[in-house]
């Protein structure tokens, strides 16, 4: 469908939310008059981040349980549903309620059609770009993967993309699990066209920067000072022996200092490009002092306002851009010799049915996709059910996963990490083998069957509650709530590490402490030679199998103490 049949579609069903009418013209100019975005000041940045490596427009259904605790409760990120609209001042049923809710999602999918794409993207920036010619172009990192070109190009595909985008500047996260030696060449094949920034990489024997800590650019006659913040916890959350030779971590006195020295160069502006996660920038912009904004993602969460954090000598603007190339984020300061006077925010969701798609980009898009295609439009089954994974606890995709992984391995229990990337689909579409690549392409993707105590199981739960509700920001580490197929739990995410999980039962019968259990998963960050199988094939030969996808039964825990919280929609 191009834009013009969706636009007669969309007059004809006459939609709320943005004043759209019956009348084609009136819908058009809307639309229209939405992505002219006034200039304001004299320095801009568009930001975009965890794009994950989706080209092209897709559904992303976004989460209907964010739960905050602590400083955290009740306040963005954390809101979803009818407490974000709330929030923001959206009007339900709207193009706007699409965007940034799972209300109503199939529904509001098959209305306002898909999100995203780097060739719509493209498209905007360069009408964005045309009344700010000198705005600089941002990628928060997790581009280089996610999808099945990606993996199969090491992330050529994006870094081609990118480069054709107009970014200016990247820090990264999941670019690492193509290995360092992956990196170092893409990094090298990037110098003079777009600066890969990580102040807190460091060599793990003297160490020395492994990359550009920050560039200083002049926007209209004002430096600019822009800092990378890589995700800090890439050991941890990814494989360590990808990174062996680096070490990462918040560092935040060391950020200070990087801060310090910018300022001293004489730059007007000093922003971070974070991956942090929206959480752990908010902390961090009430400790470090000399920060005017920290555009941000890895959460993955999209937040139409910035967050205003005062900190000892000033205040800094929070802010994260979602993911899936699904929005573009528009800061414009106005700028004088002693900072930052004023500024303009807007989140601008892609709706890919009101942008032109970029010839140039669409043609990039096309001979990348081209060698390809009979594998990724492969169909392997057909879906009754919308399928999706972002929420704290679990998705539909992902209970498609495990219940797959239970089948496959003959497994008593099964565990698949709560990934927060991975497209949508709606009820009646193919599942293809791009969709399974959607949710698995990585490089490390071999399955697992172990024996594990009851005991051990306890262990793990409790593990990733901590690093997913710990009120300390500083101690999440990204993600969510590991998927569980077979056995049932209580979770009680106020209660402290050790305490969150109980009632752990499997077939009604209580899991035993001493008693050993098949248990299966995938996405091991252990290095070992006895995994098995890519999960996408494993995923695949069960698609095949079952041919219609219907009835899919949730898995989710039972949830404690939690009842008036904001992120429960």
């Amino acid at each position: 469908m191009n834009r013009r049949e969706f636009l007669q579609i969309l007059a004809i069903a006459s939609a709320g939310g943005y004043g759209f009418s019956k009348d084609l013209l009136a819908a058009e100019n809307t639309m229209q008059k939405f992505y002219d975005l006034p200039k304001f000041g004299n320095v801009s940045f568009l930001h975009f981040t965890d794009s994950h490596a989706q080209l092209q427009p897709i559904y992303y259904r976004e989460p209907s349980v964010n739960i905050g605790l602590g400083a955290s409760l009740n306040k963005a990120p954390h809101l979803v549903g009818d407490a974000f609209l709330k929030e923001y001042k959206m009007k339900s049923n709207s193009m706007q309620a699409y965007a940034f809710t799972a209300l109503d999602y199939a529904e509001s999918a098959q209305r306002f059609g898909k999100v995203g794409g780097f060739s719509h993207l493209a498209t905007l920036i360069k009408r964005l770009k045309a009344d700010r010619p000198h705005a600089l172009v941002l990628d928060g990192g997790d581009t280089w993967q996610g999808s099945a070109t990606s993996l199969w190009t090491k992330g050529q595909d994006m870094i081609d993309a990118s480069l054709l985008l107009g970014v200016d500047m990247m820090t990264a996260h999941w670019e690492f699990t193509y290995g360092m030696d992956r990196v170092q060449e893409a990094v090298d094949g990037l110098k003079g066209k777009i600066n890969f920034l990580a102040q807190n990489v460091e060599t793990s024997d003297f160490g020395d920067p492994v990359f550009e800590p920050y560039t200083i650019r002049e926007i209209n006659g004002v430096q600019v000072a822009v800092i990378g913040q890589a995700f800090p916890y890439t050991p941890i959350a990814n494989p360590r022996y990808m990174v062996s030779d680096w070490t990462f971590g918040i560092q935040d006195q060391k950020l200070q200092e990087t801060v310090d020295e910018v300022r001293g160069k004489g730059v007007a502006v000093v922003i971070v490009l974070s991956h942090n996660g929206m959480d752990v920038d908010l902390k961090l912009a009430s400790k470090v002092t000399g920060i005017d904004a920290i555009l941000g993602g890895h959460t993955h969460d999209g937040v139409p306002e910035p967050v205003i954090v005062s900190n000892a000598k000033g205040k800094t603007l929070v802010t994260n851009a979602g993911s899936n190339g699904k929005y573009l984020g528009v800061l414009d300061l106005n700028v004088d010799k002693g900072g930052v006077k004023d500024f303009r925010y807007k989140l601008l969701p892609v709706f890919s049915n009101f942008l032109d798609p970029d010839p140039q980009m669409e043609k990039l898009i096309h001979s990348v996709r081209e060698p390809y295609l009979d594998k990724l439009n492969e169909k392997l089954a057909v879906t009754n059910e919308l399928l999706y994974r972002r929420g704290n606890f679990n998705g539909s995709f992902d209970q498609l996963i495990v219940d797959a992984l239970l089948q496959e391995k003959g497994a008593q229990i099964a565990f698949s990490p709560g990934f927060r990337w991975g497209t949508t689909l709606l009820p009646g579409q193919a599942i293809t083998m791009e969709d399974v690549m959607n949710q698995t392409a990585i490089t490390y993707p071999g399955t697992t069957l172990n024996e594990m105590s009851g005991d051990t199981i306890k262990t793990v739960l409790e593990d990733v509650a901590d690093n997913l509700f710990n009120t300390d920001p500083y101690y999440q580490q990204g993600g969510d709530m590991v998927r569980v197929g077979g056995l049932s739990y209580t979770i009680d995410p106020n209660q402290s590490m050790g305490n969150r999980i109980s009632n752990m039962t499997l077939n009604d019968k209580p899991l035993e402490a001493g008693k050993l259990y098949k248990v299966a998963g995938w996405a091991s960050v252990q290095e070992s030679s006895e995994q098995g199988e890519p999960i996408w094939e494993l995923v695949s030969r069960y698609l095949k199998d079952k041919k219609v996808i219907g009835d899919i039964q949730l898995n989710t825990p039972q949830i404690k103490g939690i009842e008036n919280n904001q992120g429960l929609m």
